[in-house]
């Protein structure tokens, strides 16, 4: 495998999306080692294979000394919110986001980075009926409104990904992401996601259950673990020099399914689940095609939805007294 012996920055892994990735790469490799860059918080196995590195990504200095001495670059960094703060403060995701991947770029081929995965998002695509592909993304038209900045600061670094690669070979792989959750995610009621803010107001057994938005919104979700173990295979896939690829589940999630899982799973029986049709939503529907994924890097998920919950609900309970994201 190319990650064996290798030395793996992952930008952003103490976050959940990136702690994902460093548990995939401690889990497929004996001799990989693996360099965590972070701005504060979060969390980082306890493994000698792993080096922290305390690193302000929108400072070309510290992109520099974060890739410095590595053969490849995860780019997971990234300000991310929930639905209330993408709709009151839309720009906390685009500017500080689009300068950190300016960075890292142009630090990766300073300092000789040889392959890099560029974390893009599915909230880039245009709105869509059906499993989109990736060369369904119609750069004509608009992400929908609620993802226009972030959106397009990720079209911008698929971009910027393709200059790179074209103008100095760097190898660049690109990941539209799904939705994902799993341990380490934000439990601040005032910055998680639906998922983990789902789970630790189940946790928490308020009753009525206040759910944003309506049970039949459908999203693509994908646990952290099988999103670390898609970016390790794109790693490993070094017969693709430049690619775009969807990460997700593949299948079509309900709101309300989320919500019943989760209650469950919570051991939570509210006298009623209270949907909140004018609360803050971004778009009604969203699903990938991810038979690209399959076919090319023989990457699928390994697991379900639900159970995906219910891991992330023993996460929490064990770790809500301490956890402060």
């Amino acid at each position: 495998m190319f990650i064996d012996g290798k030395t793996i920055l992952v930008a952003g892994g103490t976050g959940l999306a990136g702690s994902g990735v460093v548990r995939a790469l401690l889990r497929h490799s004996p001799s990989v080692r693996v360099r965590v860059s972070h701005r504060g918080g979060g969390a980082v196995p306890d493994d000698p294979r792993v080096e922290l590195v305390h690193a302000d990504l929108t400072e070309a200095k510290d992109c520099r000394r974060a890739a410095a001495g590595c053969d490849a670059a995860v780019m997971a960094a990234a300000f991310t919110a929930g639905a209330q703060s993408s709709r009151d403060e839309p720009w906390r995701q685009v500017t500080d986001n689009v300068v950190m991947d300016a960075r890292l770029l142009a630090a990766f081929h300073q300092e000789g980075v040889r392959r890099v995965i560029y974390v893009s998002t599915a909230s880039a695509y245009q709105e869509f009926d059906g499993f989109i592909r990736e060369d369904q993304m119609a750069w004509d038209r608009d992400p929908p409104q609620a993802f226009m900045g972030v959106g397009w600061g990720k079209r911008y670094g698929e971009k910027a990904c393709r200059f790179w690669h074209d103008s100095t070979g760097m190898e660049v792989l690109i990941a539209r992401l799904a939705n994902v959750f799993g341990p380490n995610a934000k439990f601040d009621p005032a910055t998680s996601h639906f998922i983990a803010a789902t789970i630790r107001k189940a946790v928490d057994r308020l009753d009525p259950f206040p759910v944003w938005g309506s049970p039949h919104v459908v999203r693509d979700v994908l646990y952290a673990d099988d999103f670390g173990d898609a970016v390790t295979a794109m790693l490993n896939a070094t017969s693709i020099p430049f690619d775009v690829f969807n990460i997700g589940s593949g299948r079509k999630t309900t709101v309300g399914e989320v919500v019943e899982w989760t209650l469950r799973h919570a051991g939570h029986t509210p006298s009623r689940i209270a949907y909140g049709e004018d609360d803050p939503q971004t778009v009604p529907f969203r699903a990938l095609d991810c038979a690209k994924a399959r076919d090319m890097l023989g990457w699928q998920p390994s697991v379900g939805i639900e159970d995906g919950i219910r891991r992330t609900i023993s996460w929490w309970q064990d770790n809500k007294e301490s956890w402060s994201r």
